[in-house]
């Protein structure tokens, strides 16, 4: 099953779009947790199985893991997602965004080594850096396009041909870089205006929209903004306000009960 057909499975069956960003801080990880060895894998799959029935995603972040001289941790969560949860993709958050040689190395280490179902690539570098992710049609390629940060407006906004820069990637990825049906793209929940527009030029393309929960975007005009006729079309991120809603040992109960609420408040707005 491809990425997206993943995904659209995962909507209906979950009800859900909800996307849980796995992003583990040593140190916000719970105290009984800290410095324990694997304490980064325990943490996520204790999250992971308390929500993996309200989500349509889950999101590693490669940084968190990298930093920590983790990605063993993070290939046995994907591993462990994969075998316990099967039908919920896993996006690996690793924004990449190379020359080609050097994508293919990157598209080799998110879809052979990791085994993720989808990546979050740059697109600065032009159709030729993407086109090593694009070798792989089952998986998704999750094109960064108007992106939550109060510093995205730097280039994002840029005119070319009268028309800003992050419209000509939405144009771009929706028509002549979409090969295949596998791309997304990124579009922030910070500018519910950017993201109607971006749904006016990519039709019913899916979106991952980070940037609600603790960075502030208002879910409503998320959602009216960027949903489907259909009231799908979205993955909408949250990280830390799941993972961090407890420190104590209920912190996976903890978490469950903010992404079942997310998930409601969501669905409140899916529809009319």
């Amino acid at each position: 099953m491809t990425f997206t057909e993943q995904l659209a499975a995962a909507w209906q069956r979950n009800d859900s779009l909800l996307c849980v960003g796995l992003d583990p801080d040593p140190g916000k990880l719970p105290l009984s947790m800290t410095g324990t060895g694997g304490a980064i894998f325990s943490f996520c799959r204790e999250i992971v199985d308390a929500t993996a029935d309200l989500v349509c995603a889950f999101k590693p972040q490669i940084a968190y893991f990298a930093a920590q001289r983790a990605e063993d941790q993070l290939e046995q969560l994907i591993a462990y997602i994969h075998d316990a949860h099967p039908g919920i993709p896993v996006i690996l958050d690793a924004k990449r965004g190379d020359i080609g040689s050097t994508a293919q190395q990157y598209a080799i280490e998110a879809f052979e080594r990791y085994r993720a179902d989808a990546v979050t690539v740059n697109p600065y570098m032009g159709l030729d850096s993407l086109e090593p992710y694009l070798a792989y049609p089952d998986r998704g390629v999750i094109v960064l396009c108007r992106t939550s940060n109060p510093g995205g407006s730097d280039v994002q906004f840029l005119s070319v041909d009268g028309k800003p820069v992050y419209q000509v990637v939405a144009e771009a990825a929706a028509t002549r870089w979409n090969t295949n049906g596998q791309m997304a793209l990124v579009v922030g929940a910070t500018f519910p205006a950017e993201i109607a527009k971006v749904r006016e030029i990519v039709g019913d393309m899916p979106l991952l929209i980070p940037g609600i929960g603790a960075q502030g975007g208002d879910v409503e005009a998320t959602v009216r903004a960027g949903r489907t006729g259909a009231g799908t079309g979205m993955m909408i991120n949250s990280s830390r306000a799941i993972l961090y809603a407890s420190r104590e040992k209920d912190f996976a109960a903890a978490a469950r009960n903010v992404a079942l609420q997310t998930r409601e408040t969501i669905n409140r707005f899916r529809q009319g």
